[in-house]
């Protein structure tokens, strides 16, 4: 074989090598989930959707410690921005009602706690309380612009 058939050889040897290097990083990289939903987030709609009704129901301040507003005032901004935050159900899941939105984003400005702690407490995940709160807060200041100075 001459130098260059060699040299042709080496090299293509060599980028065969670094081929298949780029496509087993590829594949490592991309987990594929195992669950659609963790367990933790299935039972949502037994427990977070009764936290409110239970907040609304006890006597006291708990439901304005909660949102830092009345229930009265809560119903009435979430009548104006519920058409704005509403979701359809899909095949799949169950969407997020309007009056969990808007209380988890309230209680997210009223106390600046983690995503992964408002998780624990409303039972929705890190990454849709990442899409939920931008777009409530969205919502808020476009209904309520005109009293926005």
């Amino acid at each position: 074989m001459s130098s260059s058939e060699e040299d042709d050889l080496l090299l293509a040897a060599s980028s065969f090598v670094l081929m298949k290097m780029l496509i087993k990083k590829k594949s490592k990289t991309k987990k594929k989930r195992r669950w659609w939903m963790t367990s933790l987030y299935r039972n949502r709609e037994l427990y977070s959707g009764m936290l409110l009704s239970d907040l609304q129901k006890e006597r006291g301040d708990h439901f304005k410690n909660c949102c830092r507003m009345s229930y009265e005032t809560f119903n009435q901004l979430l009548t104006l921005i519920e058409p704005k935050i509403r979701k359809e159900d899909t095949n799949f899941r169950k969407a997020i009602p309007s009056n969990e939105r808007l209380a988890l984003t309230l209680r997210y400005l009223a106390t600046g706690d983690s995503f992964a702690s408002l998780s624990l407490v409303f039972k929705i995940s890190k990454s849709s309380i990442s899409h939920i709160i931008p777009e409530v807060c969205t919502a808020i200041i476009e209904v309520l612009k005109d009293y926005i100075q």
